[in-house]
């Protein structure tokens, strides 16, 4: 659970964020060059969004596990069951990973014990990247109580997913790249998916795990409620940080709806099924479309 210096902390980044938005009141000719994104609901500066983001991660890192539990009422541990139940890594022999924006550890962990586990793959190996060093800090605390530390199958790394170190990170070097509930944070996900392409061998596989739209409208309507009314309000309620939880329910809805996302998957060069949902489609939507799985292929 955070301390209320942590909620301070989160509420701090918000004041800056206003401020952010004052100077955006300037005379247009003052705004002329500069290139804006979202901030949830909010439009900033392109170079103000990686701070801000960072300032929330901060914020929830220690609670990351009780923050997903609290905007999916658990269900996400299913939903990443899933995902990883549908790349089976290990099945066809040992794979090298990649799980960028996944500094808890909470995805490595389940590739390296399904690898073990159901295919006997002790080779399989995960590099953990990560822009968020506190999220980073969760993740090696957790594999410090499994059999995997200090072995050559995990490896944190700090690095950012729209701009991966060449060296550290060569070029046709992954099996599998993952990235679960982290896309949408990123400012350029254009960038990151032409990052995600660089590192993956040829034949190699991208999959994303994202928060998405909703299909049925009653069901969205209930859900909006949800998201709007009580997530903010279980955030202020666990952790005393209302304004974390109120800009990761904002960003899921500025978030690309599933056909736009998978053709920009497949815009960055990936071959995709096609642009549809199920089996031979694109994505593979999770309960009615609140969460979905992208995958593609590196030709």
């Amino acid at each position: 659970m955070l301390s209320r210096t942590a909620g301070r902390r989160a509420c701090r980044s918000f004041s800056s964020l206003k401020q952010v938005r004052l100077n955006h009141n300037q005379p247009q000719n003052a705004q002329d060059n500069a290139r804006t994104t979202h901030f949830g609901f909010q439009t900033v500066p392109e170079e103000t969004k990686e701070s801000l983001v960072r300032n929330v991660f901060d914020s929830v890192a220690s609670s990351y596990d009780l923050m997903n539990d609290a905007m999916s009422l658990g269900v996400h541990r299913l939903w990443k069951d899933e995902y990883i139940a549908l790349l089976k890594p290990g099945a066809k022999g040992p794979v090298k990973c990649i799980d960028v924006a996944g500094g808890t550890g909470d995805i490595a962990l389940r590739i390296l014990d399904s690898a073990r586990e159901r295919y006997a793959d002790r080779e399989t190996s995960v590099d953990v990247v990560d822009i968020n060093t506190e999220m980073l800090k969760e993740g090696y605390k957790r594999f410090k109580k499994t059999m995997y530390h200090n072995t050559s199958q995990i490896a944190f790394h700090e690095g950012n997913a729209q701009a991966l170190n060449e060296e550290k990170f060569p070029s046709n070097t992954y099996d599998l790249y993952t990235i679960a509930f982290g896309i949408r944070n990123c400012t350029s996900v254009p960038d990151v998916l032409k990052e995600a392409y660089r590192v993956l061998k040829p034949g190699g596989t991208f999959a994303c795990l994202e928060f998405s739209r909703v299909n049925n409208p009653l069901f969205g309507a209930l859900y909006d409620q949800y998201s709007f009314s009580v997530i903010p309000l279980i955030g202020t309620i666990l952790t005393g940080d209302r304004a974390s939880y109120q800009y990761l329910v904002e960003s899921i809805r500025k978030f690309p709806p599933q056909p736009e996302f998978a053709k920009m998957i497949a815009d960055a060069g990936f071959t995709t099924g096609g642009m549809f949902e199920g089996k031979g489609g694109a994505w593979r939507d999770l309960w009615g479309g609140i969460a979905s799985i992208h995958t593609g292929v590196k030709v």
